[in-house]
Order: structure tokens, then C-alpha cells, then sequence
């Protein structure tokens, strides 16, 4: 389990740490990323200017900044807790202080 950032997309930041901002490129689209951690959470925010990121486009930056085998999550929270800066941004997070929850895989289906 390896939180990482692409330091070749930064853009602000200083290199040493695992907060800032990047922009990552994604076949014809630009990701903007804000990374951070703390407070036992990984966490990045990714938004694009005129739309909100598909989901080939959160799994491609959970690939950029987790390993394959990590468990990140997007969480839908309470509609009083909503905090919402940006129409269109999505949040991915991970817990580093205990193994994320999962339902069993047949709940969704057989695997193939």
C-alpha cells in the first residue's frame, strides 16, 4: 500500500511531499488534481473545467497515485456534511489507519 505522486504532472508544491496540486494528462483530457494526506486519509480531488471526470478517468488516477491492489473509496456522505467547492470535482480516499470495509464481490455479481 503506497500512496505516490506523479512528480513529472506537479505543478505546485514542493517535490518532497505528498500534497499539490498536478495536472495529469488522460488520452485527450487534462486531470486536474489536487493530492494530500493527513489526519489518517489519502486523499485526492480530481476536476475537469467543464464536466465531471468519468469513471475510466477515476480509476486511471487511482492507478496513478495507489497501487492495483489498494481499496480507495468515494464516499457519499450526508447531505449536511456536503462540501462542495468545485461542480465539477470528485474525491478519491483511502484510510491508512485500518483496512477499508468491503461488501463480498458476488453482491455485485459472479466473477467471470
Amino acid at each position: 500500500m503506497t500512496f505516490r505522486v506523479p512528480e513529472k504532472y506537479r505543478i505546485d508544491g514542493p517535490a518532497w511531499e505528498t500534497c499539490g496540486a498536478f495536472v495529469v494528462p488522460h488520452e485527450s483530457y487534462m486531470l486536474r488534481v489536487i493530492a494530500s494526506d493527513g489526519l489518517g486519509w489519502e486523499h485526492v480531488s480530481v476536476s475537469l473545467p467543464n464536466r465531471t471526470p468519468s469513471w475510466k478517468q477515476m480509476c486511471f488516477i487511482k492507478s496513478v497515485f495507489w497501487d492495483e491492489e489498494d481499496t480507495v473509496v468515494q464516499f457519499h456522505p450526508p447531505a449536511s456534511e456536503y462540501v462542495n467547492h468545485h461542480p465539477h470535482c470528485l474525491h478519491l480516499w483511502r484510510s491508512t489507519g485500518e483496512t477499508m470495509p468491503r461488501p463480498p464481490s458476488i453482491l455485485v455479481g459472479p466473477k467471470r
